[in-house]
């Protein structure tokens, strides 16, 4: 069959379709259709065209003499085979002998049967819950104990309302009077602190070697480190001008500092420019506000690399009837602890947190509660002026040495946290 077609016929694939234009196929439940002619099909859409989550929402509705058939693209009773495979159905043209191919959608008909449901509705009020059902049980053939238990908890349940309505009143007068955006503020930086346990790397501490306390393959897989070869090539060959005005421009100072001190030949070489790159991405990122899919391809990020970052590093939020990728307060936590790990296979198990809480565009006590969050060890280095990595002055270094420090949380902080 294929054969005789191909020998009558052209295949003429078309432009990406709308979910609106898709082809529609329609199997019934209840049987075959034996004159599909006699049927008058609609197709209903959600209003919703905003909300990325309903905007494709359809409701395929039949009519017929005898029956009312319905089906939908979503909820429990729609196909899932929809969101596993892809189907395609094929038209032909008979004056041209071209057969057009289309994307096409599955719909499940079920028959309605009429005053069913109506009934169905009178007997069940849709908003009482499992609950509800089982304390009209109770009152209409529960013991007295049950009964007794019943009117118990009710009055418990009027009390728990007044009291949320006194702390709703509560809340309402410190908004008013400490303002939304203030408030949100700090809830923002509270959970920060609060969550930074939660946002670091897989730890070790029983560990014989420091190398072996975050392992290098957990930042960077064998795959995603072969992934960067080219990218690590790129780094390696730019020239002493290029760097230097990648240092005036603002860039990076952590990763112009590596790749000014680049080994000569061999495998150092190659995994420090590599490590570079993706530095340069995590930094980068940790200065955004919202992602765009665009980001690192002019870098020439490998889009293995992208995805690992968006999900790693990012969150999504609802905004404008759009998904967008967001860094937030928690996740600029996350890359400062990831860097630091990097950083710290990249120079000896060493780190300059005062550089790297610069390029982060954190404050530098921030970068040090991570550091000792990670049980490194802290080290403040007397004022030496270094105008050649473009700062007055370098104070602070973190180390990795076995066994982690476990730091004490101050008391001063807790006092303030409890006055706020």
């Amino acid at each position: 069959m294929i054969t005789t077609m191909a020998a009558s016929c052209s295949l003429v694939c078309c432009e990406e379709e709308r979910d609106s234009d898709k082809a529609v196929i329609v199997r019934f439940s209840n049987g075959n259709v034996q004159n599909a002619e006699q049927l008058g099909f609609t197709m209903y859409k959600n209003a919703d065209e905003t909300n990325p989550r309903k905007k494709s929402r359809r409701i395929m509705a039949a009519e017929s003499d005898r029956l009312s058939y319905v089906g939908n693209n979503f909820g429990a009773e729609s196909l899932k085979c929809n969101n596993l495979c892809k189907y395609y159905v094929g038209v032909l043209n008979k004056e041209t002998m071209q057969m057009e191919v289309h994307c096409a959608e599955l719909f499940n008909m079920q028959p309605v049967i009429p005053g069913e449901i109506e009934e169905y509705a009178k007997t069940q009020d849709p908003t009482q819950t499992y609950r509800d059902k089982v304390d009209s049980l109770i009152e209409a053939f529960g013991t007295n104990k049950q009964k007794r238990a019943l009117s118990s908890r009710r009055l418990n349940q009027v009390g728990s309302d007044t009291l949320h309505q006194a702390v709703a009143k509560a809340a309402n007068t410190v908004i008013d009077q400490k303002g939304l955006e203030a408030l949100q503020q700090e809830v923002a930086e509270t959970e920060a602190q609060g969550d930074l346990a939660f946002h670091l790397p897989p730890c070790n501490a029983g560990a014989d070697r420091p190398e072996d306390v975050y392992l290098f393959d957990d930042f960077l897989s064998p795959v995603e480190f072969a992934s960067l070869e080219q990218a690590g090539t790129k780094m390696a060959s730019l020239t002493p001008e290029e760097l230097k005005k990648l240092r005036d421009d603002g860039g990076c100072l952590s990763v112009v500092k590596h790749l000014e001190n680049l080994p000569s030949v061999g495998e150092a070489r190659d995994k420090i420019s590599r490590c570079a790159f993706y530095l340069s991405l995590l930094l980068n990122l940790a200065r955004q506000r919202s992602i765009t899919r665009k980001f690192g391809q002019e870098e020439g990020c490998p889009r293995n690399i992208q995805s690992k970052l968006f999900r790693t590093f990012t969150v999504e939020s609802f905004n404008s009837g759009r998904v967008q990728n967001v860094v937030s307060s928690s996740m600029r936590s996350k890359l400062a602890a990831y860097s630091l790990a990097l950083l710290l296979h990249m120079s000896h198990m060493t780190c300059d947190i005062t550089l790297l809480h610069r390029d982060l565009a954190i404050t530098e006590a921030r970068m040090i509660d991570v550091a000792k969050s990670m049980g490194l060890t802290l080290i403040k280095l007397p004022r030496v002026k270094a105008e050649e990595d473009g700062v007055r002055d370098t104070t602070r270094q973190a180390a990795l040495v076995l066994p982690l420090v476990k730091y004490e949380q101050s008391m001063e902080r807790r006092k303030r946290k409890k006055l706020h």
